[in-house]
């Protein structure tokens, strides 16, 4: 459960639609819950638009109450849409970020801007899918859409997403496609849709699909990943545009794109945190967020000069140094700005020696055939900060990673920006992946995790055509992870290089050997026009918490464990979400997860992944509860893909299908 400071004295009073139905042009309807002020129709506001396939019945009702009543009791309506066949909403839902979703949504839209409530002005927020499809449909250039904040998004769907980190493929591949899998197949609430929720129910089994399947068959950046990725034509966002996100996240890169490229009004924000919102998320300091999009919608909704513009254009946290642990709940440090941009900013360049990182080169050629089973210590692609999912000591990879070390710093080091280390290279295999992590080893030997990245070396030219390495050597250029980190005197620098990244990365299709020459690290510093020391945000604060009540508390679990006989590796993440009662729709829902990776440390064909989920919901005179498991196996030739859905109601079994496909590799 959020527990934030809960404000209850709004400027004007809330009234809230339950439920109402949003007409499309082919007759689908979709539901809608809005929040406004009870005088709207007298004084009409702009809207505030979230549009997601989460499930605003149960889904995603513990923060839609801290929001969007929020937001209607300073005179704006929240509006916040099931999509297209999924939650309450009509129709079939057939896979992410899909014109028929854009389409729909300039619809909501247009409805929205016709309602005598509504002054004719809307806004988008949303995090992570709502993040996507608010940039996508500005990139549409709805008349009514007039401003987005768009919270651990994505401008290229291919780059930074969670199916690919530097051209070689995330296991977040897995862990989201079976999520997807069972949201995709969760049904209506009779409550809201009436006798046809079964209908309704089957209709998504028939069609929804295992959209997982697509993101396998596309293993290049082609037309499926060029849709729905604004960088294709920054110029069709012409609206303001806010954007925010953390560094636990695995979406903080595009923020730094969309600050360079995107032509109109635009502002970021840069926390500590992992993959939620800032006034809930962790780890912390969380802000007053809520407060900080008044700020944001008054200046571009109702024409307020709030001073928002007046900010720097980048405002980002410099973390302090922080001992290793999978869970922080607070990153110490402070807030930084700047206007100019990060290409003027001081860089320091290391190099890679036989001795560590050193001001200059020897020249010296380094091996590296990694175990594939190092990466162990790595944080998941994207932390959500609510289970032990941050990195751990990196000194876990001596051993498996090559380590190099700077001498202790004689004084304190900032890095604000993209770390890179440039190289030549040279692969015994067609394809081969490299991972590059960085981290600060105190004075006691500890090694915290500051940031790392990752490339197909096939992909080392683009991600639209991948070369199979030469046998010659080749140069290459790694891009880490965004990142604002202070670094204290006394500490060492470390760089990490493996073969492999594992449970991260699915590992090369055949055991590779790198040969490195001419390898070198370049350190970003805060531009010299950062303010330091920026005025901290107001306290956190939200609406009134949904009436949810705990019946069982839920746990997590992480873990790794070897087989001392075989040598194999089992890393697994398990979650008991709990079973809660909610009073205000009388649902009692359940849900739980888990995901199970394995694989020998000499066998990179022997990588497998499942990951698998149990959802029920329950009225007196209703139930219906879904199972479903996705594997992937990284055979030599092929990823082989199985997947099963199991779905009951109150009167038994409903229906059970399975699935198995081989795609063939194509350089992953």
């Amino acid at each position: 459960m959020v527990d934030i400071p809960v404000r209850t004295d709004f400027p004007r009073k809330v009234r809230e639609i339950e439920n109402t139905w949003i007409p499309m042009p082919d007759g689908t309807k979709l539901a809608a819950r809005v929040w406004l002020p009870e005088d709207a129709e007298d004084d009409p506001v702009p809207a505030i638009l979230e549009y997601l396939p989460y499930r605003k019945r149960d889904g995603t009702v513990e923060r839609d109450h801290l929001t969007h009543p929020y937001f209607a009791g300073h005179g704006y309506a929240g509006v916040r849409v099931d999509m297209r066949g999924t939650g309450d909403s009509e129709g079939v839902c057939l896979g992410e970020y899909l014109k028929q979703e854009q389409d729909d949504a300039l619809a909501v839209i247009d409805w929205l801007v016709a309602q005598p409530w509504c002054s004719g002005k809307v806004g988008m927020i949303g995090i992570s899918w709502g993040g996507f499809n608010g940039l996508q449909v500005a990139a549409r250039q709805p008349e009514g859409l007039a401003a987005v904040i768009t919270l651990c998004s994505t401008d290229d769907r291919y780059a930074d997403d969670i199916h690919f980190m530097g051209g070689a493929m995330l296991t977040d591949k897995l862990s989201w496609g079976g999520t997807a899998f069972f949201i995709a197949n969760t049904p209506p609430d009779p409550a809201i849709v009436g006798e046809r929720w079964r209908d309704m129910w089957l209709e998504r089994f028939e069609a929804n699909g295992l959209w997982m399947l697509d993101w396998f068959r596309h293993q290049r950046r082609d037309a499926f990943y060029a849709h729905g990725s604004i960088c294709e034509d920054w110029r069709k966002v012409q609206v303001p545009v806010y954007a925010v996100g953390g560094y636990a996240d695995g979406y903080t890169n595009p923020i730094m794109r969309m600050m360079e490229n995107l032509p109109g009004p635009r502002r970021a924000l840069i926390g500590p945190w992992a993959h939620k919102y800032p006034h809930f998320a962790s780890p912390g300091p969380r802000i007053g967020f809520l407060q900080e999009a008044l700020r944001w919608w008054d200046q571009h909704l109702k024409g307020i000069d709030t001073g928002v513009m007046d900010d720097p254009m980048i405002r980002a946290w410099m973390q302090d140094a922080a001992e290793p642990t999978p869970v922080y709940s607070e990153r110490p440090g402070h807030w930084i700005g700047f206007g100019g941009w990060l290409a003027e900013a001081e860089e320091t360049v290391l190099y890679v020696t036989h001795d560590g990182l050193r001001d200059k080169a020897d020249g010296v050629s380094i091996t590296i055939s990694s175990p594939e089973t190092t990466g162990w210590t790595a944080q998941s692609w994207c932390a959500y900060g609510v289970t032990a999912d941050g990195p751990l000591d990196q000194n876990g990879e001596a051993g498996l990673a090559t380590l190099f070390e700077t001498e202790p710093l004689d004084g304190e080091v900032e890095i604000f920006g993209h770390p890179r280390l440039d190289l030549n290279v040279a692969s015994d295999v067609p394809q081969a992946n490299l991972a590059a992590v960085l981290s600060m080893v105190a004075p006691d030997g500890r090694a915290s995790f500051i940031t790392h990245g990752v490339l197909n070396l096939t992909h080392r030219n683009s991600h639209a055509e991948p070369e199979p390495m030469p046998e010659r050597p080749v140069s290459a250029e790694v891009q880490l992870n965004v990142i604002g980190q202070t670094i204290p005197a006394g500490y060492r620098l470390r760089l990490a290089l493996s073969s492999a990244y594992w449970p991260i990365l699915w590992p090369s299709a055949s055991k590779a050997t790198l040969t490195i020459t001419d390898a070198r690290l370049t350190l970003p510093h805060p531009p010299e026009d950062a303010e330091l020391n920026l005025p901290t945000f107001s306290d956190p604060e939200g609406a009134q918490p949904a009436p949810i009540e705990s019946l069982a508390v839920g746990s997590t679990q992480r873990s790794r464990e070897i087989d001392l006989a075989s040598g194999t590796e089992t890393y697994a993440r398990r979650d008991d979400h709990g079973t809660s009662f909610h009073r205000h729709t009388g649902l009692k829902m359940a849900s739980r997860s888990a995901e199970v990776f394995t694989i020998h440390p000499d066998d990179p064909n022997s990588a497998k992944g499942r990951s698998s989920w149990h959802w029920e919901a329950a009225r007196e005179d209703w139930r219906a509860s879904v199972d479903t498991s996705v594997s992937v196996a990284a055979l030599a030739d092929v990823w082989r893909i199985e997947a099963s859905l199991t779905a009951r109601d109150a009167d038994g079994e409903v229906l059970t299908r399975t699935w198995h496909e081989d795609v063939p590799r194509d350089l992953v």
